[in-house]
């Protein structure tokens, strides 16, 4: 299995084979959503910078219902209108907690079930 790290390539193989329990053990946020954008996983790291517990994520829309202020050109629009995706941008997460700034990576392979958000707090 491909190394687990926020920048490492092959990530998107690596985490799409993790299970629950690896994705909790990593030190920056996981949201695996389908390609719709509904939650799969929301990891420990996740939770913990947000504020919000991952019963209250998972199966929801991560666009739409869990972090609207990704539900953007910068974020959202990135994931629907590519069918490969692998970048990095600094942002400002809003929604539900006060301005916190971090550094997302997107990834998406529609070939796969499922796509992902990273976040490392800066």
């Amino acid at each position: 299995m491909a190394q687990i790290g926020f920048a490492e390539s092959g990530v998107l193989a690596a985490l799409t084979d993790a299970d629950s329990d690896t994705l909790n053990e990593l030190p920056f946020g996981v949201v695996k959503m389908d390609l719709d954008g509904t939650v799969l996983e929301y990891n420990h790291a996740e939770a913990k910078l947000s504020g919000l517990s991952r019963e209250n994520v998972i199966g929801r829309n991560f666009f739409t219902q869990v972090a609207p202020c990704t539900n953007n050109f910068m974020v959202a629009e990135r994931y629907h209108q590519n069918d490969t995706l692998d970048e990095t941008i600094d942002y400002v997460f809003t929604y539900r907690m006060r301005p916190t700034e971090v550094r997302l990576r997107m990834l998406k392979d529609a070939t796969r079930a499922a796509q992902f958000l990273l976040v490392e707090r800066l």
